[in-house]
């Protein structure tokens, strides 16, 4: 028994000896892996920038290098010939895209339809996405959740052209089997806006509204229950406790959610024509296609800086109310 004794003891002083000869560290060939985890063990900012380095240089080269380039074609000057940018820079396609009345008052236009959307959009999401994340039974919340998602599913033109057979007035294209009784709205409850502003206003609603849905409904999902009951004991009608508790705690998600409506109803000028019928160029983008098909690219490439600052300060706005951290 104790010459087995003895001999653990010489092993182990062996042991001991080996790994303090290497430095404390495990003898035998490294793999490469581990070196690799030494290299980012503690390392956090090392970590990320290999992750994302690659990505993130791809799309400023793609996305913000192409963002330059349109800026800097706006500065070449159109041959009145050849109707084709030549080498020559000049400033008026930014000075008649910032100083002509009726171009600014487009713009005032088109913000103020994405604004009206997003408010819409607001509105609508906040009692739906408070039925699904606090009313309804929880096995039926995902169905919910799907089942408001599901207009995603089908593509863009096809939701905008049944949104025009919806609209059509009486006589229209879309006229009820060959009555001309109008579109849906028309031959069913008798009244529809037609083709126009109001058009316009339901169509992008409608399109970019499940973007507003999805933000606040996970803000409320977050919202702990215990806030609400601990409200109602305080003594809190409904509307106080929407307003001082709920509120606060979801302007965050809003804000999430309404720089896709408001970005998406900005920019989109596809619908608002399908809509619309071009009868007016009432959204900024139809200028923008009008000036291409002029052709003038130059000009047109003007009018896409009023878009882009226009983005830049409401993503700015919705920066200061946490809007980035619920995206």
């Amino acid at each position: 028994m104790g010459g087995r004794l003895d001999d653990a003891a010489v092993v182990t002083a062996a042991s001991v000896q080996e790994t303090a000869s290497t430095g404390g560290g495990a003898s035998g060939p490294s793999h490469p892996l581990r070196t690799v985890n030494r290299l980012f063990h503690g390392r956090r900012r090392l970590g990320i920038g290999s992750l994302l380095g690659v990505p993130l240089l791809w799309m400023l080269v793609v996305y913000v290098g192409s963002l330059v380039l349109l800026v800097i074609s706006a500065l070449y000057r159109l041959d009145p010939k050849t109707q084709k940018p030549t080498d020559e820079l000049t400033g008026e396609n930014l000075r008649a895209a910032f100083t002509v009345w009726d171009n600014i008052w487009v713009v005032i236009r088109t913000a103020g339809v994405a604004l009206l959307v997003t408010i819409l959009a607001v509105a609508i999401s906040l009692p739906v996405a408070f039925f699904v994340s606090k009313v309804a039974w929880r096995w039926a919340r995902r169905g919910l959740v799907v089942a408001l998602l599901l207009p995603l599913w089908a593509g863009y033109l096809v939701k905008g052209y049944a949104w025009r057979a919806m609209l059509s007035p009486a006589g229209g294209k879309f006229a009820a089997e060959g009555k001309g009784g109008g579109g849906f709205l028309e031959s069913t409850f008798g009244w529809t806006p037609g083709y126009g502003r109001v058009a316009i206003v339901i169509s992008l609603l409608y399109l970019w509204l499940p973007y507003m849905i999805l933000p606040i409904y996970a803000g409320l999902d977050r919202l702990a229950p215990s806030l609400l009951d601990a409200a109602g004991d305080l003594g809190a009608r409904p509307l106080r406790t929407f307003r001082s508790v709920i509120l606060p705690l979801l302007l965050p998600s809003i804000a999430a959610g309404s720089i896709f409506t408001f970005s998406l109803s900005l920019g989109d000028y596809i619908v608002p024509q399908i809509v619309n019928q071009g009868e007016e160029r009432f959204m900024f983008g139809s200028i923008i296609n009008a000036t291409l098909g002029a052709p003038n690219q130059p000009l047109a490439a003007a009018y896409t800086v009023w878009p882009l600052l226009i983005i830049v300060l409401y993503l700015l706005a919705m920066k200061r109310l946490g809007a980035f951290e619920n995206l």
